[in-house]
């Protein structure tokens, strides 16, 4: 049991501007907080008695720097909605873990039951004009070990300015200085100018925000059971996986004009491989089930000119793979699977992202964009689950986590806080360069995912070994 010791709000320590700030990109996302937790050792040789005021402190210097984050969501017209920079503050909570001697006690922080409690309790029966953009809770436990759990809302950041915000926030922690080079950048409308003003030869559909594959004959009601589990490929395991699905693939060009196609990268392997292993376990039902998977692309070094590197809104734009039934997924070769996941990720190029900011600005409910691809199907079962046959992967493998050290070390873990999305998966890189995998699922198909996912990884060790 986790128990809340205190409660603040930090302000900025300096006056900020007050813009309001609009961005289309940020209208497709959720007004939900992304639930994000870092896990600390204890640190017997340093003072921890004064941590407290050391966050608040850096807090209120970092919120002049990322001033947008002490502000508040506003609705406007549409249901679109805009930052407005009121410097409110962000919420600070401090607690402590009595149930738990050992920080060794949490396993593997499989985002559920007690590591939930770890992220702050967002309240969204409240105003949407009242509830923070950021709210933190430093949790304490008997060991000396502490966790910070941080809950930032989807609709002002993305993954990629979180890790900076973060970063930027442990080195003023830590007692430095931002260099020039930190300071994000807050300018909406580098964004929402790369949408189409010129041209409807651009002009296509995004089948990113069309209505999701749904469960065929498989009605749960508003009831269902979800289970999260971590699971782990070694790199040697990442290894021989690329290599067989690679090996499978001339990559030698085409002609004089064509460049050589790179191989596949470690995420679209290891994604396409879970959108099969995922199908595997579910397929027991009807084979002929249509499924699609979707992921996330930053696109930041995509457009060109490229955004500059310390954006800080949202610049994560959805792409998805063509639907596929799990018959097809499962009885053709990983490569299949691989090379969609692959289409999808390069489709997003600038055109595409133009192209995309176009459709969103032309879009009149918002709701379907943002619940089309976020949840299964929600606009079409009319708030009844029907059960998802999808998949929606994440990668977090670029994410500098072990600058987060606000002078009691370098966080030991990262990863998701809870999750609550059925079907949703996050890959990560640990320490040793290994993968780590928090996926998801209904209670009634993981254990059969967890059985396939490991049992077709020792076939394509041993195939590679004959």
């Amino acid at each position: 049991m986790v128990s809340v010791q205190s409660q603040s709000i930090v302000i900025p320590s300096k006056p900020t501007p007050n813009p309001k700030l609009f961005s289309l990109c940020e209208q497709i996302k959720l007004r939900t907080h992304a639930p994000l937790l870092y896990v600390f050792k204890p640190h017997n040789h340093k003072n921890t008695s004064t941590f407290l005021e050391t966050l608040k402190k850096s807090l209120s210097q970092a919120l002049v720097a990322y001033y947008p984050l002490a502000g508040r969501l506003s609705l406007i017209k549409g249901g679109r909605w805009e930052i407005h920079c009121n410097a409110k503050g962000a919420l600070l909570l401090e607690a402590k873990c009595e149930e738990l001697t050992n920080l060794n006690q949490l396993g593997d922080f499989v985002p559920t039951n007690l590591v939930s409690q770890l992220i702050p309790n967002i309240n969204y029966n409240l105003p949407i004009e009242d509830i923070p953009l950021l709210a933190v809770q430093l949790t304490r436990f008997n060991c000396g070990g502490f966790t910070l759990g941080v809950a930032l809302c989807r609709a002002a950041t993305d993954g990629t300015a979180t890790m900076c915000f973060m970063n930027a926030w442990a080195k003023l922690a830590r007692g430095e200085n931002l260099d020039p080079s930190e300071f994000p950048c807050h300018d909406r409308t580098m964004l929402n100018s790369r949408k189409l003003t010129h041209s409807s030869s651009l002009h296509r559909h995004h089948h990113e925000f069309d209505t999701p594959p749904i469960q065929v004959d498989h009605d749960l009601g508003n009831t269902r059971e979800v289970s999260v589990a971590i699971v782990k490929l070694t790199r040697e395991q990442v290894s021989i996986l690329k290599k067989n699905v690679n090996s499978r693939v001339n990559f030698q060009p085409t002609s004089k004009d064509v460049p050589k196609t790179k191989p596949y990268s470690t995420f679209e392997v290891i994604a396409g491989y879970l959108w099969r292993c995922v199908s595997k376990a579910r397929c027991m039902e009807n084979n002929d089930q249509p499924t699609r998977l979707s992921t996330l692309v930053n696109c930041r070094n995509r457009l060109k000119p490229p955004l500059p590197s310390g954006y800080a809104g949202n610049a994560a734009f959805p792409t998805v793979t063509p639907i596929r039934s799990f018959n097809d997924l499962t009885c053709k070769p990983l490569g299949d699977a691989v090379e969609d996941v692959h289409k999808a990720l390069e489709r997003v190029t600038e055109e595409y992202v133009m192209s995309a900011l176009d459709y969103i600005d032309r879009e009149k409910d918002m709701d379907l964009l943002r619940y089309n691809f976020h949840y299964p199907a929600k606009s079409v079962c009319k708030g009844q689950y029907k059960g998802n046959p999808n998949i929606f992967v994440v990668s977090w493998m670029n994410f500098s986590y072990k600058d987060a050290d606000f002078g009691l070390g370098e966080p030991v873990y990262f990863g998701p806080g809870y999750m609550d999305s059925e079907g949703k998966a996050f890959v990560m890189n640990n320490n040793g360069g290994d993968i780590v995998v928090a996926i998801s699922l209904e209670v009634s198909c993981m254990d059969n995912f967890r059985k396939i996912f490991y049992d077709d990884i020792k076939e394509v060790f041993c195939t590679s070994k004959l």
